[in-house]
């Protein structure tokens, strides 16, 4: 059973026993918002400079994931040149290039 059937169930009950249902509402809400808050706290997250510090994280992060994809681009262009020479040697090895430069 869901997380929201659960509550709804509970609600319901709530509200069949005598509860009214804008109360049992704003209850949800209240305890939805404090586990939130202790969330948070947790975290760390809890000061006014969070919302600054998860940008910032957020903007760290992108940042390596660009340098990341970068580096693998470069190491794949190096490994394209060598195969290349490498081929480019094999070849002229092959047809004697030697022979026909000395």
């Amino acid at each position: 059973m869901s997380v929201s059937a659960v509550l709804a169930q509970l609600m319901a009950q709530g509200q069949a026993e005598g509860a009214d249902l804008a109360t049992l509402r704003a209850i949800a809400e209240e305890a939805g918002e404090l586990g939130a808050s202790r969330a948070l706290m947790r975290l760390g997250l809890d000061d006014s400079g969070a919302a600054k510090d998860m940008a910032e994280l957020r903007e760290l992060l992108g940042a390596w994931r660009d340098a990341k994809r970068s580096a693998w681009k470069a190491v794949i262009g190096w490994v394209a040149r060598i195969g290349g020479a490498v081929l480019l040697a094999g070849l002229a090895a092959r047809f004697g290039f030697w022979d026909w430069v000395k």
